[in-house]
């Protein structure tokens, strides 16, 4: 049995959350999990599980960006929505190398002597490289992946100890 999707299946992303209330008029504050700031454009629809949402108006603040949804009216709406978590199908990118969490994400890492060390559980965001978190709780450097096939394997050279089974 597969946690993967079926094919017919979205694989839905996720994009953002939104933080909190701000002001009277039904405008959230949302944090971007995604570094593709269109994805709040005006007229985007994203989903929850509450249902999905249509943009309205969006603008950054403070590193984050103030959204109103159509489906939010004032604050009352709004604080109802506090926490919820925004997702989005993915956008079409380009096959340039470029690693994408949910290419990653149910991944297979294999080390260069060929040990499976394990599934990508999530990819946490890093200054110095993003870090690949196994299902183990041990974490891998990006900087260390020299090759993948999406969805499935991620190759990776890592120096002697990193990865070391015996502590696990």
């Amino acid at each position: 049995m597969s946690n993967r999707p079926d094919a017919a299946d979205p694989v839905m992303l996720e994009v953002g959350r939104i933080d909190r209330p701000h002001g009277l008029s039904g405008e959230v504050v949302v944090t971007l999990l995604s570094t593709r700031p269109e994805r709040l454009a005006p007229g985007s629809r994203l989903s929850t599980e509450r249902g999905p949402l249509t943009v309205r108006t969006s603008r950054p603040h403070q590193h984050r960006f103030l959204v109103r949804f159509d489906e939010v009216p004032d604050s009352d709406s709004a604080e109802r929505w506090r926490g919820v978590v925004l997702t989005a199908e993915p956008i079409d990118e380009p096959d340039d190398g470029t690693l994408w969490a949910h290419q990653l994400i149910g991944a297979r890492v294999i080390d260069q002597h060929g040990t499976d060390h394990g599934v990508v559980r999530s990819v946490v965001d890093n200054p110095a490289s993003d870090l690949l978190e196994l299902e183990d709780g041990r974490l891998v450097p990006a900087v260390f992946v020299v090759g993948h096939i999406p969805g499935e394997e991620i190759r990776v050279e890592v120096p002697v100890g990193l990865l070391d089974d015996s502590g696990v």
